[in-house]
């Protein structure tokens, strides 16, 4: 792999290159990105989004090392589309385990809809599909309890998909459903309840929950009702302007949850998709205790700038070896590759930039 470096303000990161590309595989010949992480001491299970002609998706599998080795690569795709949800693309997976089971959360898309959908695992190689964890709530539902919110403590972005379907004659559909991407699970239950990471645009908000069964449409509208209690972090600075998403699942450290997330800016090139970095209450992670101003890394490599969609680096998942944090991400949307960071550089920094 080739070896680059690029410095941020404060923080040096190494970029490690590519670590997958597509291949002349059908499932996966036009990109192999935005990948699940589950390490395992020394191994790294490698649950990739598999992208073949016409845009649809599977996740594949590989398995890396410390060195990052390739230690393993399935020729076929370990979780493909099984459903009408999910008949375009089972996309963008994340991973965790908490007890004993593991909790893979993916994007469902079927061609219209883009939901936040689970399937689990006792063993990472045989997956049951729990089907759709986010709200089936329609445009015009959501436009509706989105007006019961307090209005001056969010976003007017929010209004953003209702007004943008509104636009297109799209909002009154009975099958067209709120888009809620980047679903990420916190690696271990806090006070007794699971803790959610979700998108809805622009920003990443935060749910609790006792049981997978509690998240039923009513969950949800009492949820939007009261939006903005329940938004974890909303675009501030100017490389995230545009908009938030949920990367990699928290890492918890002695200082904190560690967040590694993506903030998208619109320039005269295009858009540019950052990772970025906030520190959250070990306790009571809807805090944030703190959040760089700056990007943790930016595109400046070639398989970054130049791709299937260009000016993109998209964390999803990370390991760390010793005090060496390697994050794992799509670039370009045509590749899957590393950068490697020192964790306790990074809390140092983000308790610096401390929000009271």
């Amino acid at each position: 792999m080739e070896h680059t470096h690029q410095i941020n303000t404060r923080i040096p990161i190494e970029k490690k290159g590519i670590l997958l590309s597509p291949t002349k595989l059908k499932f996966e010949s036009n990109g192999v990105l935005n990948p699940g992480i589950f390490q395992e001491g020394e191994e790294v299970h490698i649950f990739y989004r598999a992208v073949e002609d016409g845009n649809y998706s599977t996740i594949g599998y590989a398995k890396t090392n410390e060195h990052l080795d390739l230690i393993e690569r399935k020729s076929s795709p370990l979780i493909t589309r099984d459903f009408d949800y999910e008949k375009h693309g089972v996309e963008d997976a994340r991973i965790v385990k908490i007890e004993d089971i593991y909790y893979l959360t993916y994007t469902a898309y079927d061609g219209f809809n883009a939901m936040g959908a689970l399937a689990t695992s006792k063993d990472l190689k045989h997956f049951e599909k729990k089907g759709i964890i986010t709200p089936f709530i329609t445009y015009k539902e959501y436009k509706y309890h989105l007006e019961h919110c307090n209005q001056e403590r969010l976003n007017p972005k929010y209004y953003y998909y209702y007004n943008l379907f509104a636009q297109i004659g799209l909002a009154d559909e009975k099958h067209r459903y709120l888009r809620d991407k980047d679903i990420v699970l916190f690696p271990k239950k806090i006070n007794g309840k699971f803790v959610m990471l979700h998108r809805i645009w622009p920003g990443i908000q935060i749910v609790q929950f006792e049981k997978w069964e509690n998240l039923t449409k009513e969950f949800w509208e009492n949820h939007i009702k009261n939006l903005h209690d329940h938004i974890l972090m909303d675009p501030f600075y100017d490389f995230e302007v545009n908009y938030l998403g949920a990367g990699c699942p928290p890492i918890e450290t002695k200082d904190g949850w560690l967040m590694i997330y993506h903030g998208v800016c619109e320039t005269h090139i295009g858009k540019t998709y950052h990772a970025a970095a906030a520190l959250l209450d070990i306790e009571d992670p809807i805090k944030v205790i703190g959040r760089l101003p700056y990007p943790l890394f930016s595109p400046t490599e070639e398989w970054e700038l130049l791709g299937v969609v260009d000016h993109v680096v998209f964390p999803t998942g990370t390991a760390l070896f010793g005090d060496d944090l390697h994050i794992y991400y799509g670039a370009a949307d045509k590749h899957t590759a590393v950068a490697k960071v020192s964790l306790q550089l990074v809390l140092n920094e983000l308790k610096k930039t401390a929000i009271s």
